[in-house]
C-alpha cells in the first residue's frame, strides 16, 4: 500500500514560496510532460547543469507533470536547521555519502518508487557536468541497476538555460534579466532487452548508455546542436591530468630554469571527483542526486506538446 511520504501543509508553504521565485528568475519552456506517468513509480534520470537545476526540474514536475518531486539528497542537507525539517517533510531521501549508511538510502529509495509510487530524481552523472560544451557526461550504473531490480520505468529528462542563472563552480547568482529554461521528457526508456538478464557490470554499462544516449539526445534537440560522439569521461580526464601532472614533476629537476611548469600544474588539473554517493558493491555506483524542494500548482511553463 502506498505511503503519503510528505506533510500535505508543508509541500503548500514550499510551494508557496518557491514559485513567485521561480517566476521571478526563469522563463520556462516545457515539453514532453504527457511522457511523464501520472501515478505508479517512477524513475526521472536528468543530466545535471548547475545547483539550481533542482529547483528547475522540480516545478516542471510538480506543475507540468503533476508529480510530487523526491529527490536523494546530501545528508548534510538535513543537519541544516529549517532547511532539514523541510527537506524530510517533503519526503527527500537523505544519503550519507561514502559509507555503509547510503544503503539504508537506496532501500528508503526503492521503496520509494515500489511501495510509495513516487516519483524520484537521480542524476546519473552523479555531480554537474565538466564537459567543455555542457554535454551530458559518462554515467554511473546506479539508476540502471535500480530500474531493472525494481521494473519502474524511466523517464530521460533533459534541460537547458539553468547555466545562465548559476553557473557550476560559482556562487555568483544571475537573476536578472530572467533566464529561459528549456525542459523536456521522453519516453521511458526501453530497457526490455537486459530485463531478466544476470546484472554484470556489461548489461549495467549497456542500459547505462541507452538512458545518457536518451538524455543526450533529447537536450541536442533543446539547443539545435549535435552532440559529441563519444561522451566527456570525467574519471578518465582527471586520470590524465594527473598523469601530465606526474610527467611534468619528473621532468623539473632536469628543467630546473623552467619553473613555469610546476606553476601550470594545479590550473591544468582536472576538478576532483566527489566521493561516490553509495557504497561499493552493491551500490558503489548508484548515483545521488542534490537535493531541492519545490511547489505547486498552475502552468507557469510554457508548455509544448
Amino acid at each position: 500500500m502506498a505511503k503519503q511520504r510528505e506533510v500535505q501543509w508543508v509541500k503548500t508553504v514550499v510551494a508557496a514560496i518557491v514559485r513567485p521565485v521561480l517566476g521571478l528568475v526563469t522563463r520556462p519552456e516545457w515539453q514532453g510532460t504527457e511522457n511523464v506517468p501520472r501515478e505508479g513509480g517512477v524513475i526521472i534520470a536528468a543530466n545535471h547543469l548547475s545547483m539550481a537545476d533542482p529547483l528547475t526540474i522540480a516545478h516542471y514536475l510538480y506543475i507540468g507533470a503533476r508529480r510530487w518531486p523526491t529527490f536523494t539528497a546530501k545528508e548534510g542537507v538535513f543537519r541544516i536547521p529549517l532547511v532539514g525539517a523541510v527537506a524530510r517533510s517533503t519526503g527527500q531521501i537523505p544519503v550519507k555519502r561514502g559509507s555503509t549508511d547510503a544503503v539504508k538510502a537506496l532501500h528508503e529509495a526503492e521503496l520509494a518508487l515500489t511501495r510509495d509510487n513516487a516519483s524520484v530524481i537521480f542524476y546519473p552523472e552523479g555531480t554537474c557536468t565538466r564537459d567543455p560544451d555542457l554535454w551530458p557526461m559518462t554515467a554511473r550504473t546506479g539508476v540502471a541497476r535500480l530500474a531493472l531490480s525494481t521494473g519502474v520505468p524511466v523517464v530521460p529528462l533533459a534541460h537547458w538555460g539553468e547555466q545562465h542563472l548559476l553557473r557550476y563552480g560559482t556562487a555568483k547568482l544571475r537573476p536578472f534579466p530572467r533566464k529561459r529554461v528549456q525542459m523536456v521528457a521522453g519516453p521511458p526508456v526501453d530497457l526490455s532487452a537486459y530485463m531478466g538478464r544476470p546484472m554484470t557490470a556489461t548489461v549495467l554499462k549497456e542500459a547505462t548508455a541507452e538512458i545518457m544516449r536518451a538524455i543526450t539526445d533529447l537536450q541536442a534537440g533543446l539547443r539545435g546542436e549535435v552532440p559529441p560522439a563519444e561522451p566527456y569521461d570525467m574519471r578518465r580526464e582527471r586520470q590524465g591530468a594527473h598523469g601530465d601532472r606526474d610527467a611534468a614533476g619528473e621532468a623539473a629537476p632536469a628543467a630546473p630554469e623552467a619553473p613555469e611548469v610546476q606553476a601550470a600544474d594545479p590550473a591544468g588539473a582536472a576538478p576532483p571527483v566527489p566521493a561516490d554517493p553509495l557504497p561499493a558493491d552493491p551500490a558503489a555506483d548508484r548515483p545521488a542526486a542534490d537535493g531541492a524542494l519545490d511547489g505547486t500548482a498552475n502552468g507557469e511553463g510554457t508548455t509544448r506538446r
